[in-house]
């Protein structure tokens, strides 16, 4: 299996479990095009607690864990569940609350990326 192939089965399971979580206006950031950006992919999602950010990102860890033999590079922010970071290397996940999504307006940060938004 390629490159390219492996990486669309990892963002493909993680916009699934994103999904089974119920969580909120998912994007997905293609930055293969970007030069120096930290990873080729970003996926972004919103949950309306702490409770289901965190949910949300054991939930993804999970899915890739058992279905992808994968498992993230490095997580953070599961100490507040404000915002949880989980990180593939060549996909990274940012799962906020609403409020704080909004605050940090992290999509303005790419507004050169290619953007595909996954109706929920």
């Amino acid at each position: 299996m390629g490159k390219s192939t492996e990486k669309q089965l990892l963002v493909d399971k993680i916009v699934e479990a994103i999904q089974d979580t119920k969580g909120e206006d998912i994007q997905i950031f293609d930055l293969s095009n970007i030069e120096n950006a930290a990873a080729g992919t970003f996926i972004i999602c919103s949950g309306n607690s702490n409770t289901q950010v965190s949910a949300i990102a054991g939930n993804v860890e999970k899915k890739v864990r058992n279905e992808l033999n994968d498992r993230p590079w490095h997580v953070e922010g599961t100490e507040n569940s404000m915002w949880v970071l989980v990180d593939y290397v060549s996909v990274v996940v940012h799962i906020f609350q609403k409020e704080i999504r909004e605050y940090y307006d992290i999509e303005e940060l790419w507004g050169d990326a290619k953007i595909t938004k996954i109706e929920s």
